[in-house]
């Protein structure tokens, strides 16, 4: 299906100019708009009831998210603002979703800690909403849908990296699966979504302009079709810049008093990064790849992509890739993985890449990472254990599972650069 964008409710959908816009009708029935000499209504719809029945201003207060869906006919948002009214509800913001056959009316609300959320949803069945989602917001929710849209599109302009980390905030909690166009044995993606996408309820299916597929699922709310707009227009921008990433380099000096240059990477390194591998030992592919060492390259394309997670590479002022660190976004959860050339280990690079790594996953919210490595791999476990943070282990035949717990004022920094140099 292709459904078309659909406005907040600052504006009409599109209609004969002798309508009446769907929001305004809604809220004031048939009455109609105030004539231009008359003062104009608020441009946003507000419940200050808490003000206009007394409530002390100090008066503990919760925020919500309520989504519920209504019949689109006049009264009905009017109806709807009566009854959260009745317990002293501020609505600070409202978006309309447009549906074939109703309209999804999402609040953002401030509520009287006092009120449970079950009373909540029982005034909004009362004022005529069905199918009501409800959960706690927080004041990162008080940016409008606006703003919020237009910084997610600057940050996936600017990197790559940021249109599946973009996409979910843009969406709330949901979860991302990035599919790639051919499996490692070289079969081609079956069952691609078209070009305009799918729309399933609770699952969008998208092209990814780097090939393959963008599968988001959500089983606890449904989507939009304002939604699936708002996420097809942040895959086509993303198509339309092709391949890019931030022009940040560090030079970094090793206590031997060798430079290495720390930057991020994509599949432009691909040849590097294949010719890394061939200079590594055995063991060192096997404790990366926990494979056929013969295996190694063919992760590569898939590590490398900027659509599955951030990758950062340290290459000697030669122009030798001599390590790899991985940030893999997993679904809810994010893994950190490192490779370093024998010849380069034990010098502190790889303890400098994890912290990088590591503080990226911070800034992205992520409330823990994990690393996947054998028991014997001592210099991966000594680099999770400088981080400083709170670690937690498993293993199960041989492998060993790191969890390290991220809190913000925790997370270590990484190593100052000495100066900044271009090149690598």
């Amino acid at each position: 299906m292709t459904p078309r964008a659909t406005p907040d409710h600052h504006s009409a959908r599109p209609r004969d100019r002798w309508r009446l816009p769907t929001w305004w009708r809604r809220l004031h029935g048939h009455a109609p708009p105030v004539p231009e000499s008359s003062p104009a209504p608020a441009d946003d719809v507000r419940t200050d009831a808490a003000e206009a029945a007394g409530a002390p201003e100090d008066t503990p207060t919760t925020l919500w998210r309520i989504r519920t869906t209504v019949r689109d006919e006049p009264g009905t948002l009017a109806a709807l603002c009566g009854a959260l009214a009745g317990h002293r509800v501020d609505i600070l913001s409202l978006q309309t979703h447009p549906l074939a056959d109703g309209t999804v009316d999402e609040f953002l609300l401030r509520a009287p800690a006092a009120v449970p959320a079950d009373e909540l949803k029982r005034s909004i069945a009362a004022g005529g909403g069905s199918d009501t989602w409800i959960e706690r917001a927080d004041t990162h929710d008080l940016v409008d849908a606006p703003t919020r849209v237009l910084t997610l599109a600057t940050r996936t302009a600017l990197d790559g990296a940021e249109l599946p980390l973009a996409l979910r905030q843009l969406l709330g909690r949901c979860t991302i699966h990035s599919l790639p166009a051919t499996s490692l044995g070289g079969r081609p993606l079956e069952d691609a979504p078209p070009v305009e996408g799918v729309l399933e309820e609770t699952v969008m299916r998208l092209r990814d302009p780097s090939g393959g597929a963008l599968t988001i699922e959500r089983p606890h709310l449904p989507f939009t079709p304002t939604e699936f707009a708002r996420a097809r227009a942040l895959v086509d921008l993303d198509a339309r810049l092709g391949p890019r990433l931030p022009h940040r380099r560090d030079v970094l000096t090793l206590p031997e008093g060798n430079e290495v240059t720390v930057r991020r990477a994509d599949t432009r390194d691909l040849a590097e990064a294949r010719a890394m591998h061939q200079r590594c030992s055995p063991t060192t592919l096997g404790r990366r790849y926990h494979g056929p060492v013969g295996d190694a390259d063919r992760y590569l394309d898939h590590l490398l992509s900027p659509r599955f997670g951030r990758t950062l590479a340290a290459y000697t002022a030669s122009g030798r890739l001599v390590a790899l660190g991985h940030l893999l976004w997993d679904g809810d959860e994010t893994e950190v993985a490192l490779i370093v050339e024998d010849a380069w280990q034990r010098r502190g690079i790889g303890g400098e890449l994890l912290r990088r790594l590591i503080a990226m996953a911070a800034e992205t919210g992520s409330g823990c990472v994990y690393a996947v490595t054998q028991s014997a791999n001592t210099g991966m476990v000594a680099a999770m254990r400088a981080l400083g943070l709170p670690l937690d282990y498993q293993i199960e035949q041989g492998t060993l599972v790191v969890t390290a717990q991220l809190t913000p004022a925790q997370v270590p920094a990484p190593a100052p650069a000495p100066a900044p140099r271009t090149g690598s």
